[in-house]
């Protein structure tokens, strides 16, 4: 091994090199020190890598650490970096208790400890020899912080394929030892690919077959069954983890070959009490592909500071954040108020009403309060029976109607968890949901069957039979060798069945869940990133039903259609029949002016809840209206468009099939919902104050209107460079970041520790991420996403305004504002998709537009524009189809502006 050289070690300062020898060992270790400039540390970070890499992995944690106050020491395990390479075997146990002998001999623990707390941190097997030593350390420990690591592995699952191959007979020692392939396919794995000095660097102690001898020798002591040596260290280690109460923070990379998900929930359910978060899109190498460093810094802040988090806003204050009035535990309604989101059905329980009517291709399916009540009682019992138990998740992959409708409300009131992601988030999308909640069960539909079977997607599975509403319980018509196949373990009529018998003979539900338990997992639309996964509780999830209900006056004597998914599920909550129209719920614009009639109809409906492109779509096929269904529609008194912006003009148009109905646009997101609410008439209001400038703040974006009873909005203005960093206010006409706080809000984010933290900077409030103002009259203005500011050398530009007005150009259907450039000398470009009714070219592929239409935009938009590109079809989000993905265009235009081959958007 050539000796180490540290000025040739990109990211570290040659100062942190550090050796020293201890029981006749020669250790390299890196230590952070000599940077804290004599300062008494917060405490010290004990830094663990795995194999094959060396403390090399830990220098983004050294230098974060440095200046948040913190000394961090990073060792080289024996035969491993720049420690010694002596060719010696070092079992589990060996390493546990030489990084014991090491940190004795530095003062961090035994008899010559200095009492500075340490924080032990690992990642690959050095998790588990980090954790072997917070196990027999309880008195010096304070915190574990682990990455991607496995402390348990199970009998009745392998090895994972890569360290089964590289443990091979065949091929061990050349691929481990011989050659440098195992090496080389670990860096592999970092996303993005390293730099090749940051590459150099991770291979500069293993130049060699002997400099490699560690790197085989560790990963044949992977105790891959219970008859290797080092076997029974690692339950040692994996039952004394049992025992750890300290704080512990868990990052993971989800595109992981070698540690799988499985090894993750085998920690979360060892740590119960550990702070979670997933890297979407990171994998084995975490720490090179997501911000480890900035995460792990900011934690030990929250966790390990004077107090952990407190009510009344003190940390914001400790941090030097304004603390606002109102703040602490989010709002919440008071408990004598709260009545469970299953309430109303079981006061319906007896009722032959109808409660909820669905309409497909196969006909009408409905059912009145009383067999829904049974049915959900009955599958509540199945569940129960087969094993479901509250606070167990399951997963919902069923489509809006009767099913679902009886599938969560027995979920719920059984105490157990629902993890709702929706097809609109696509496969990979839905994949990535399903994996990152982690559900105990799935109850699916036969397609989902075969695609949690093919795609890995934990928890035992209950299939949902095509005709499970039916009357009567019959066999499940699902073939036994496709069950297997598939790895079905029941089926709802199975479990229906047995819930019926078990009523028959007197069983009961469990206690009803207590208010403040977790209720449902409600994952975000993925429109500006991986889709989030939304936590819940009882009494927040009856706060929405509550706010919807007081906002639009709806009750059990007012039914509604619901076109959009979301909202499917409310009608059984607030005791109101419902009814879901006949359409695909992954493509909200499929729904016709017909099918939306049909369902009305159905119930005589009060309100129709659509999303804006379904209504769109409505409008455009209206022509195909029977004289039956207008009189329909015509008895329609209210339609909400949820789900994105709206322009006044196009809701004005929802008129012309529903002329009798009050148009409604609130404003929220899978968050909190609703914030705002704002009719048609008070939108044109608003719009005409922002004419006649007779309002302060008024225009310059879309109007959502005011906040609903019981939620406040500050805004956090933006600085020079788009970042929102000002001092809440509720000052008119000043841009800034949408800061909400509600009952109804969620109670945090899903396994996303670093993106929860975030967003309740101030406790008990939530950054929305939308960028928007206050007008004199308390009216909110969106102006567009925080991610979609455009900053130019003549300062920010929010792109909602550019749009509308670019909107306001005959022919132009749809519109992005993005910019392409560095932040601070950025071009607006505007890229939009064009009528082909009006515009002959409309769907040619991507290129500039036409002259007279560039013109045409330029002139509307009160701003330099650098260019103006038409696109055949503006992307939008799934789930509504009608966000328009902005960041996807601004690295498209950049493409075509440079003259690179773009392809289409």
């Amino acid at each position: 091994m050539t000796g180490a050289n540290p000025a040739g070690w990109p990211g570290v300062n040659p100062a942190w090199s550090r050796r020293a020898e201890v029981d006749g060992h020669r250790w390299h270790y890196l230590d952070n020190a000599a940077d804290l400039d004599g300062a008494t540390p917060h405490g010290v970070l004990l830094c663990v890598h795995g194999n094959p890499t060396w403390s090399y992995l830990w220098r983004s944690v050294l230098a974060a650490g440095a200046a948040a106050g913190w000394r961090v020491i990073a060792v080289d395990q024996l035969e491993m970096g720049f420690s010694e390479h002596a060719g010696a075997t070092h079992r589990l146990a060996d390493r546990v208790r030489q990084l014991g002998a090491l940190t004795d001999a530095l003062g961090l623990s035994g008899p010559s400890w200095d009492g500075v707390r340490v924080v032990t941190v690992g990642h690959d097997w050095g998790g588990v020899v980090s954790l072997g030593w917070a196990v027999d350390h309880p008195r010096e420990l304070a915190a574990v912080v682990l990455t991607n690591t496995g402390v348990h592995q199970s009998a009745t699952k392998p090895v994972p394929y890569l360290l089964r191959l590289a443990r091979h007979h065949r091929v061990h020692g050349p691929a481990t030892v011989s050659t440098p392939a195992f090496l080389d396919v670990t860096l592999s794995l970092a996303r993005p690919r390293l730099d090749p000095d940051v590459r150099a660097a991770y291979k500069a102690p293993y130049a060699t077959a002997g400099d490699r001898r560690g790197i085989g020798a560790f990963v044949e002591d992977i105790p891959a069954d219970p008859a290797h040596p080092s076997h029974s260290e690692l339950e040692r280690i994996a039952e004394g983890v049992r025992g750890i109460e300290v704080p512990t923070l868990i990052m993971w990379g989800p595109r992981d070959p070698v540690f799988y998900e499985r090894y993750l929930r085998d920690l979360m359910a060892r740590l119960p009490h550990a702070d979670v978060h997933r890297f979407e899109g990171a994998g084995h190498l975490l720490i090179e592909d997501a911000d480890v460093a900035g995460t792990l810094v900011s934690w030990l802040g929250r966790r390990l500071g004077a107090q952990a988090r407190t009510d009344g806003g003190a940390t914001a204050a400790r941090r030097g954040e304004p603390v606002l009035a109102g703040t602490g535990r989010t709002p919440a309604a008071p408990p004598a108020a709260y009545r469970p989101l299953y309430a109303a059905l079981e006061e319906q329980a007896t009722s032959p009403a109808t409660a909820v009517v669905a309409l497909s291709a196969r006909g009408r399916s409905e059912l009145s309060w009383a067999d829904l009540a049974a049915r959900v009682q009955h599958l509540a019992l199945g569940l129960a029976d087969a094993g479901v138990r509250p606070g167990h998740r399951v997963s919902l992959l069923i489509p809006p109607g009767i099913d679902l409708t009886t599938a969560l409300f027995a979920s719920l009131r059984l105490g157990a968890i629902v993890v709702l992601a929706d097809a609109g988030l696509g496969i990979k999308g839905l994949t990535r949901a399903v994996r990152g909640a982690g559900p105990d069960h799935i109850i699916g539909i036969e397609k989902a069957m075969v695609a949690a079977r093919v795609l890995g997607w934990p928890g035992r599975k209950f299939v949902v039979g095509p005709t499970m509403q039916e009357v009567g319980y019959t066999p499940p018509r699902t073939a036994h060798t496709r069950r297997r196949t598939f790895g079905i373990y029941g089926s709802t009529r199975e479990l229906l069945g047995r819930g019926a018998v078990l009523a028959d003979a007197g069983a009961v539900l469990p206690a009803a869940p207590d208010p403040d338990s977790d209720a449902a997992i409600l994952f975000t639309s993925g429109s500006t990133g991986p889709a989030k996964g939304v936590v819940y509780t009882h009494r927040r999830l009856a706060a929405m039903r509550d706010a919807v209900a007081a906002t639009y006056g709806l009750s059990p004597e007012r039914s509604f259609v619901a076109g959009f998914a979301p909202f499917a599920l409310l009608g059984t909550a607030l005791g109101a029949t419902s009814a879901t129209p006949d359409m695909d719920v992954t493509a909200p614009a499929t729904l016709t002016a017909r099918a939306l009639a049909d369902a009305a109809d159905a119930i005589d409906a009060y309100a129709v809840f659509c999303s804006p492109s379904a209504l769109a779509n409505v409008v455009r096929t209206g022509g195909d209206l029977t004289a039956g269904q207008r009189e329909a529609l015509g008895r329609v008194r209210l339609v909400l468009s949820a789900g994105a912006p709206i322009s006044s003009a196009r809701l004005a148009q929802v008129g012309e099939v529903m002329p009798a109905a009050a148009a409604h646009t609130p404003y929220g997101m899978t968050e909190v919902l609703p914030l705002t609410d704002v009719s048609l008439e008070e939108v044109q209001a608003a719009e005409a104050d922002a004419a006649a400038r007779r309002v302060a703040g008024a225009g310059g974006g879309s109007c959502v209107g005011s906040p609903v009873a019981g939620t406040q909005l500050r805004i956090v203005p933006l600085d020079e460079v788009g970042a929102a960093t000002g001092a809440p206010t509720e000052e008119p006409g000043v841009t800034g970041e949408v800061l909400v706080t509600a009952p109804h809000l969620k109670d945090r984010y899903d396994r996303l520790w670093a993106t929860q933290d975030h967003s309740a900077t101030w406790p008990g409030w939530h950054r929305t991420g939308d960028v928007g103002h206050l007008d004199a009259a308390g009216r909110l203005w969106i102006e567009g996403r925080l991610s979609h500011v455009i900053v130019t050398a003549d300062g920010v530009v929010t792109p909602v305004q550019v749009e509308n007005d670019v909107l306001g150009v005959r022919g132009v259907s749809r519109a992005a504002a993005v910019g392409v450039g560095p932040v601070g000398t950025q071009q607006l470009v505007v890229v939009v998709e064009t009528d082909p009714a009006v515009h002959a070219g409309a769907r040619r592929p991507p290129a500039l537009a036409p002259a007279g239409l560039a013109r045409a935009v330029r002139a509307a938009v009160r701003r330099p524009v650098a260019a103006v590109l038409r696109v055949p079809q503006v992307p939008t989000d799934v789930r509504h189809n009608s966000k328009v993905e902005r960041g996807r265009l601004a690295l498209w235009a950049a493409k075509v502006l440079a003259g690179e081959k773009a392809g289409t958007p």
